[in-house]
């Protein structure tokens, strides 16, 4: 007796329906008051705030997000003033002002993923999202650090409190280059178990040839005190080392004391101490650094007012520097300068 053996596909068998995608988005604006800025002037060396007497668009960001299997991918779109800004490096391709990230994600493991695109910098304690920071104007270590990376990093779940993360990256800020220059990155966290400290110790740096080294650490602290009390704190260094010349540095350190007393109101103080005495932060003018050679102190009072997804943030700042980094009404140079500040933001 024969057998005749068969196999047939079962057309009754769906294929797995990938699951949908995740929209998110957030609107900031914001009007900004400097009390002795001339006509023309702001008085401001801080990313996204470059305005004074006007009302303004920060940003409306759009980010979707899928994930099918080991696999996902974000975009993240942002337009306005602060999404050129976040994307300066590369005026000669203005599509990409708008792409604040794109990535793709392999997840090889439970706990070892690979991740290659743009993504925002793991180094600092503010973020570009208006609505996930406690103060509305930034601080100059966030204005003057990396902004962005693009490359191929590697993130590591070590227990259960500690990650690591190391990859390679194009030059700070660049999405496209034809620079051979490769920066290293890398980042280790840790924390208590149940999360009220938490600790990041950041890192990027490259060998650049002629231009020689370049390498900035930096520190990020958060704790609860309570559930209506918390602090912040973040230390920066960014060495250079010219090739044949002398080390400089510039380097910040800031404290942020949150206070939440009910869930609809809080405030945040924020103290930041900003120093480039070897004046290696270059401005408009090649032959005088940004901060002459000097250093400058702020201090932010914000208040915030939630109602639902609306935050409403009332913001007052004093900057005071080592020498006349700011200007009078009648164009004189000052040590001090204050703003007023009304920002709101809205996430969905």
């Amino acid at each position: 007796m024969g057998y005749i053996l068969s196999f047939s596909q079962d057309s009754t068998k769906a294929a797995p329906t990938p699951p949908p995608v995740t929209i998110t988005g957030s609107v900031d604006v914001y009007y900004r008051a400097n009390f002795s800025a001339p006509t023309g002037a702001t008085n401001n060396y801080t990313s996204f705030t470059n305005s004074n007497n006007s009302f303004e668009l920060g940003m409306a960001s759009l980010r979707g997000d899928h994930s099918f299997g080991k696999a996902s991918v974000t975009v993240d779109l942002g337009f306005g003033r602060r999404a050129e800004e976040f994307s300066y490096a590369n005026t000669d391709h203005s599509s990409l002002f708008a792409v604040k990230q794109a990535f793709v994600s392999y997840a090889v493991t439970d706990k070892f993923k690979l991740t290659m695109g743009k993504w925002g910098t793991h180094i600092g304690y503010e973020v570009l999202d208006a609505y996930l920071n406690r103060n509305y104007s930034m601080d100059y270590m966030f204005s003057y650090g990396p902004f962005s990376h693009t490359g191929l990093k590697a993130d590591f779940t070590l227990g259960s409190v500690s990650n690591l993360m190391i990859g390679v990256a194009n030059p700070t800020d660049n999405v496209t280059t034809t620079s051979g220059v490769k920066y290293l990155i890398g980042q280790f966290g840790t924390g208590t178990k149940n999360g009220k400290l938490k600790g990041y110790l950041n890192y990027q740096g490259a060998f650049r040839g002629a231009d020689g080294n370049v390498n900035q650490l930096d520190l990020v602290v958060t704790g609860t005190v309570t559930d209506k009390f918390s602090i912040g704190y973040n230390g920066t260094s960014y060495m250079l080392k010219p090739k044949g010349g002398s080390s400089a540095s510039w380097w910040g350190s800031a404290l942020y004391f949150n206070v939440d007393p009910t869930s609809t109101f809080g405030m945040t103080l924020r103290g930041e101490y900003f120093s480039d005495k070897k004046g290696i932060i270059p401005s408009s003018d090649p032959e005088t650094p940004l901060f002459l050679y000097g250093s400058v102190f702020d201090a932010t009072l914000t208040f915030i007012c939630k109602v639902g997804n609306l935050s409403i943030l009332p913001e007052l700042r004093v900057d005071n520097g080592s020498k006349e980094l700011f200007s009078k009404s009648d164009g004189t140079g000052t040590k001090s300068t204050f703003t007023a500040l009304l920002a709101a933001t809205y996430h969905f």
